[in-house]
């Protein structure tokens, strides 16, 4: 998809064979202008893939609809496309760190529909398992009701909330093998797995690429066939 990667940008990605699973040199920025500007849209932005966020920066990719768990702080993280106006709407638990995605909501800027934490990464799990939504009683008798379905069960009230998938996942792992298996590291496991399966297009960064069996089974968190493109984070 791409002809190679963009300039001043080091490094190659890694993209895994569709019908081998071998892995081959390729631009990580094969997100073309057609599919995310000003139409297209990246929806999940988690664990902080610098590389990439600063890439859409670079090309000015606007009119994203971002998911992700805040709005950062200024300079950091997905602070910087909102630094850039780059955004048109936001669904996160919290904005309370970043003035400027603050002071783009009150001038309705942007579009931000605020959602529990826990419920965040429900409905982002729902949307990973094929689920159309999950019920919860967070929120029953305040705003976050407003315009949603009640459901009575076994004598209790929960609200439907819909499940949420996207069209690209972004995503950060502190070691990633040459198949595209990931691991994390710390908090980062906290939301980066959960939105690689709610996703149909993955592209994660990395911290360390290792050879394959490197990364033991049972500390895989993010399986090689979830993974599309891969950038080494250096």
């Amino acid at each position: 998809m791409g002809s190679g990667p963009p300039s001043g940008l080091p490094g190659p990605a890694m993209r895994r064979s569709a019908s081998s699973g071998a892995t081959a040199h390729d631009s990580p920025y094969t997100l073309r202008r057609d599919r995310l500007s000003p139409s297209g849209r990246i929806r999940t932005i988690v664990g902080t893939p610098e590389r990439l966020l600063d890439e859409l920066v670079r090309q000015q990719k606007s009119e994203l609809t971002l998911i992700c768990n805040d709005a950062a702080m200024p300079g950091k993280g997905v602070g910087k496309l909102f630094d850039a106006a780059l955004v048109s709407t936001l669904t996160a638990s919290h904005i309370g760190l970043n003035p400027k995605a603050q002071q783009q909501m009150m001038a309705n800027k942007i579009a931000v529909d605020l959602v529990p934490q826990g419920t965040l990464v429900e409905r982002i799990r729902a949307g990973g398992c094929g689920l159309g939504g999950v019920l919860t009683p967070t929120g029953i008798g305040t705003i976050v009701e407003e315009g949603k379905r009640r459901i009575e069960l076994d004598g209790r009230s929960f609200l439907l909330e819909t499940a949420l998938r996207s069209d690209f996942a972004l995503i950060h792992a502190f070691l990633a093998d040459y198949l595209g298996n990931l691991s994390y590291a710390l908090t980062s496991r906290n939301f980066n797995p959960v939105m690689a399966m709610a996703a149909d297009t993955v592209i994660g960064t990395a911290e360390h690429i290792v050879p394959v069996g490197v990364i033991a089974p049972d500390h895989v968190m993010t399986p090689a066939p979830l993974v599309d493109y891969l950038v080494a984070n250096g």
